[in-house]
């Protein structure tokens, strides 16, 4: 356990960012852009994709479908970028959702992390333009979303579909477009004042800021409640348009969430590994651990209770989602079906079951990256049977993930380095100084 003495005094403490750091992000956005145009060219040529005959046998009830869209490689492009950038999206709100939760729990423990948190949220306003420009794109050949063809919700015309004119009063451009940005923007806002709050309690100390935040963290967690759910019947459920759970916003959010504590998770174990930190303990590990462990089972349970229900009851309208990812295009998505259960579940579960284990930096890193590979792939398994069908594949995909990846640290490692890792005016310092488990 930590103890202030009188010759110890707890100072700003800044990161740099060394050139060897951005050269290390900017390898891995290199990595990315060769996979990517190695998918590209694999896929010109009919390498190391899946093709239409697995569809074929997905029925004729999204046969319209198959009638328009990009060439499969800029299909594939588009809809990878439409994944990644979803998912780091919401990994990055996340940031802003643990520092709100922390203000309003009037927490103590996690002041050493919050601006690790804080920077996980430097993506949003980046998330948001690009959001809107894959979202345009994806309106040419209308390679993401079924519901967005011409004609498909006006009686008499070729593409009608009944069920999805039956949405219309949701699914439509204008009102589609207001939510993303709406959406999105609030959450930006609500970052950026509550960024504010934190630095200029900085420079002035005292406990109005605090307050201040409090407020601001309680309004913004009322917002984000509302609109994660929508914001995830949108982004992810729409894609299957004629597909339903009023259990998919929480699944969602759950994957975020969990996401969101492994991130926070791992930087602050490479942060402490490379020199800074150091008033960061066994027991702030410990409750980050317990965070990731427990979130891990929450995620688990969302996911059983919506599989299971649907499964039991087995209505074809319903059971058709989970019958694409067990069995449908001979099979392709199966073997990652359960493997996200295996480690999303499986392996966190059994690694961090001991309190000793949830003590280790080694083993919170092995987990933590675990996870976010892990729920990297289960929003792939979300979105990519609904768009790519049968011709889905890895090696593009993964370069994509590597851009954003190599973006999204340069991005979050420049926010670290505005501002003291360590928030020194912060009313509950001395109790995260002091924290133990």
């Amino acid at each position: 356990m930590a103890t202030l003495t009188h010759q110890e005094s707890v100072t700003a403490e800044y990161l740099e960012v060394t050139p060897g750091t951005r050269k290390n992000f900017m390898l891995i956005m290199v990595a990315g852009v060769v996979l990517l145009v190695v998918g590209i060219i694999m896929s010109m040529m009919g390498i190391g994709a899946h093709h239409e005959a697995g569809a074929a046998a997905h029925g004729a009830a999204h046969g319209a479908a198959e009638h328009h869209g990009s060439a499969p490689w800029l299909k594939r492009l588009i809809v990878s970028l439409w994944h990644n950038n979803v998912f780091f999206t919401g990994v990055a709100s996340i940031g802003t959702v643990f520092v709100a939760i922390q203000y309003v729990a009037y927490a103590g423990w996690s002041v050493l992390v919050k601006r690790v948190a804080e920077a996980l949220s430097a993506w949003l306003l980046p998330g948001l333009v690009i959001m809107i420009v894959v979202f345009g794109i994806s309106l040419i050949n209308h390679d993401i979303f079924h519901w967005t063809l011409p004609g498909i919700m006006e009686k008499g015309n070729e593409n009608y579909d009944e069920i999805i004119a039956g949405k219309s009063g949701f699914l439509n451009m204008p009102f589609y477009l207001i939510r993303m940005v709406l959406f999105l923007g609030l959450w930006a806002f609500f970052t950026k004042k509550l960024r504010d709050l934190s630095l200029a309690e900085d420079l002035n100390g005292g406990t109005e800021y605090f307050h201040k935040s409090i407020n601001v963290a309680a309004l913004f967690l009322v917002i984000y409640a509302v609109s994660s759910p929508i914001a995830a019947w949108d982004w992810v459920m729409s894609v299957d348009t004629h597909w339903f759970s009023t259990m998919f916003g929480w699944y969602i959010f759950a994957s975020w969430w969990v996401s969101g504590l492994a991130a926070i998770t791992l930087c602050t174990i490479l942060l402490k590994q490379a020199g800074y930190l150091r008033w960061v303990k066994e027991g702030h590990l410990h409750d980050l651990g317990k965070f990731m462990f427990g979130f891990s089972i929450f995620w688990t349970y969302v996911w059983f209770s919506q599989f299971m229900l649907i499964w039991y009851a087995n209505i074809p309208e319903e059971s058709v989602y989970f019958n694409q990812r067990l069995g449908g295009f001979n099979g392709q998505y199966t073997w990652m079906f359960f493997g996200n259960l295996a480690i999303n579940f499986v392996f966190p579960f059994l690694v961090l079951m001991t309190r000793d284990a949830k003590r280790q930096m080694i083993m919170l890193k092995i987990v933590s990256i675990a996870i976010l590979i892990g729920h990297w792939s289960d929003f792939y398994l979300a979105i990519m049977p609904g768009t790519m069908k049968a011709e889905n594949g890895f090696v593009i995909e993964i370069g994509v993930a590597l851009i954003f990846l190599g973006a999204f640290l340069t991005l979050m490692t420049k926010r670290l380095s505005q501002a003291s890792l360590v928030p020194i005016h912060h009313p509950f310092l001395d109790e995260s100084i002091h924290h133990t488990t």
